[in-house]
């Protein structure tokens, strides 16, 4: 009876070992997979919807073929990553854009629309890409997932040149509006010249 007794508290113990949830993964540390995931997934998120919002305010046709190659671009990153971290049978990062990177999309939106919008958006890619570019090499040197390093190693070269670009935009001001007309000259009646 003892025995039974004894088998039967291992079960439970066993049992109630495989219902306790795993701890949740770091997002905070970039050096493992989860928090890089979510880190790198966020940040491609504000370049597609920084840029989706840009064809939206700019005029700036510059601003506008810049924002066309970061969609593609980051597009792509997107996709190749989570294959990756799907193969490397990863839980797939969090929807949505961080604290962070949704404050920028925000300070995007309030920036209104045509040169102001264009100079906000050309400063929100250059931050987002150096902070991107870091996160990356970072990873590939010292992260977790073997896959996923050699990924990031690969997106900085990209990265680079998305960061080239947004500091080589040529921004316009709106050329001043004209003057107005001068009034008709004011003639005396009767006087010949």
């Amino acid at each position: 009876m003892r025995k039974l007794g004894i088998l039967i508290g291992c079960t439970l113990a066993l049992a109630a070992c495989e219902t306790t949830p795993p701890p949740p993964p770091d997002l905070n540390n970039p050096l493992l997979a989860p928090g890089f995931l979510a880190q790198a997934s966020s940040a491609n998120q504000f370049e597609i919807q920084s840029s989706q919002l840009a064809l939206q305010a700019s005029q700036n046709p510059a601003v506008r073929n810049f924002a066309n190659v970061i969609i593609a671009d980051h597009t792509q990153l997107g996709q190749r990553v989570a294959a990756l971290g799907a193969a490397a049978h990863l839980p797939p990062p969090p929807l949505g854009l961080l604290p962070a990177d949704q404050a920028a999309l925000d300070q995007l939106h309030a920036a209104g629309t045509g040169y102001n919008f264009d100079q906000a958006y050309q400063q929100a890619q250059i931050n987002a890409h150096n902070q991107a570019i870091g996160l990356m090499q970072n990873y590939a040197g010292s992260g977790d997932v073997p896959v996923l390093r050699t990924a990031a190693a690969e997106a900085v070269p990209m990265m680079q040149r998305h960061l080239q670009m947004a500091q080589s935009l040529v921004l316009m001001p709106p050329p001043p509006p004209p003057p107005p007309p001068a009034p008709p000259p004011v003639g005396r009646s009767g006087e010949r010249g």
